[in-house]
Formats: structure tokens, sequence, C-alpha cells
């Protein structure tokens, strides 16, 4: 397990390498990252990107749902978007990321990507998603890109929010003044 970088690690946002050959060095970087996202609480990880870990590669895992099982996504590109894009999902979720702990936002995605990838054992695939996961791939290959979901938040002129506490006590997600 690996920890998981913050911003401003200067990581986060460059531009990640192409993973050349896939080896046993890989397999340890991607063991590593199912092990730290396994462990990602508060909140639980769906995503995670090598360069949230510090390393500049091109894989990124995903698992949508706690149950499901994690796949790695190696040197993945995108070979068609939707036009419909979408504003959260699912009851409005708001974006949030393990590299930037407490700060959430709505984000502009498109509602279907389909991805070229390398898997784990060098097998190539071309998949489709739509709906949650499609958000998550897109998160993700923005981290490889150097780019994280608060700067499409700002870019879109969304609102970014960190959790407040309201008079009663409750507890509340404050837009943060930028």
């Amino acid at each position: 397990m690996k920890p998981i970088v913050h911003v401003p690690h200067e990581e986060l946002i460059k531009s990640a390498d192409r993973v050349g050959r896939i080896d046993k060095r890989v397999g340890k970087i991607i063991a590593e990252m199912r092990e730290t996202l396994i462990h990602a609480d508060n909140p639980k990880g769906v995503g995670l990107a090598a360069p949230q870990i510090g390393i500049p590669l091109r894989i990124f895992l995903l698992r949508p749902q706690e149950k499901d099982p994690i796949s790695a996504f190696i040197n993945p590109e995108y070979v068609g978007k939707s036009r419909e894009l979408v504003k959260g999902i699912e009851g409005n979720k708001l974006e949030g990321c393990l590299s930037i702990p407490h700060v959430w936002g709505r984000v502009k995605r498109h509602k279907q990507v389909t991805i070229r990838f390398t898997d784990e054992t060098g097998a190539s695939h071309e998949e489709e998603f739509a709906g949650f996961p499609a958000i998550i791939v897109q998160h993700e290959i923005d981290h490889l890109e150097g780019i994280l979901f608060t700067r499409r938040c700002i870019e879109q002129k969304g609102t970014l929010y960190k959790p407040g506490v309201d008079e009663d006590g409750k507890e509340i997600l404050e837009p943060i003044e930028i």
C-alpha cells in the first residue's frame, strides 16, 4: 500500500508517461494501487490513478461499487464520447477526489465514453462506459493528464463545496469562495 498524495503535490498536475512494457514492476504498482484503493476511506474510493500515489504512469483503477472487482486500465485513450453531458448523476452526486480531501463539486462530464486500453495481462480492449462508471473513467483519465476535478469545476463556472455545520449543528456543504 502506498500513501495517497494530496494537492499541491507536483505529480497531480503533470501529464503521466505511457507504460512501455507490462512487467513485474507494473504488476507491483497495480498491486500497491489496489491495496491503496481498498483501504481508502472517508470517502471510499471508486477509482485511483497512479499519479495519486506519486507514480507518473498512465494507469488507473476502477471500482464503481465497493463489492465490485477492481479493474486496471493501462494507457487508456478515448475512442468516443457522447455528445450528451451530465452534471453529476444518480441524484446529483458531487465529485470528490482522494487527493483533495473534503472538497466537492459538480462537474459536467460526457454521459458515455468508449476507451481503448491494455489490461494488466497485456491484452488490448475497447470498452464503453455509461453513467457513474463513465464519470469515474473521465475523472481518472483527467488525473493522467494532470487535470484535477477542481479545475474542471472552476472552468465550468461551477461551485466547490467544503463540509460545514449550520446553526443547529447539522452537517452541511458550504460553498468555497475562490
